[in-house]
């Protein structure tokens, strides 16, 4: 299983991090940048997310993420719909003091986005159980019972059909493999004792407690 995450698909969020904004429909947007977490990222809901020792600016980013239902190669944008038919909520924690480091060393930040647990997920829900639409899903996150992310997936700056044609350019998918989407803005630091709660169309999805 891999699990593939999509960087700066929604505008506002790359304002907030300080990068580059790229207009919908650009060839940036178009051909979206992505890294790889490993299996053992993956936290699966209501387990605890154990704070590492390693960083003191763990950071929460909600995404919807899709599950690739069958293998495949180079697929058209246009019968990229086949290849998927759930989705479910999921946090990409970043260990974002470590991530600034690697970047101001122009190093790759593997080490602050592939650590243990930093792939927290739901379970998977049919997309038509959510209106069938996969380009208009309201989701948010809660931390504390206070709503700290919002956005709807008519946001993406690339949307999920092209962003698995573009990534099967380059990576055969195969079943099992899971697409992080991106996360709007809104990310900010977690802290021991938080709770975290997601949920998509108004369906809560998504219990992960920081310890």
């Amino acid at each position: 299983m891999k699990i593939i995450c999509i960087a700066r698909n929604y505008s506002e969020h790359a304002a907030e991090m300080g990068a580059s904004q790229y207009e919908r429909g650009s060839q940036q947007a178009l051909s979206p940048a992505f890294f790889l977490k490993p299996d053992s990222a993956l936290l699966l809901n209501n387990q605890p997310f154990i704070y590492p020792d390693f960083s003191k600016q763990v950071e929460y980013e909600v995404e919807v993420v899709v599950r690739i239902d069958r293998a495949g190669k180079s697929i058209d944008e246009r019968s990229a719909r086949k290849y998927y038919n759930s989705v479910a909520l999921g946090i990409d924690f970043t260990a974002r003091d470590l991530q600034r480091e690697a970047k101001a060393k122009g190093l790759p930040w593997t080490l602050s986005k592939g650590f243990d647990g930093s792939a927290a997920l739901s379970e998977f829900v049919p997309i038509d159980e959510l209106g069938g639409d996969i380009q208009n899903l309201d989701f948010s996150l809660s931390r504390n019972g206070v709503v700290v992310q919002r956005g709807n997936t008519r946001d993406m700056l690339c949307s999920v059909d092209r962003m698995i044609s573009y990534l099967s350019s380059f990576v055969t998918l195969d079943a099992g493999d899971i697409i992080y989407t991106g996360t709007p803005s809104g990310v900010g630091p977690v802290s021991v004792g938080d709770v975290l709660e997601g949920t998509i169309a108004g369906r809560p999805l998504l219990h992960c407690i920081i310890k």
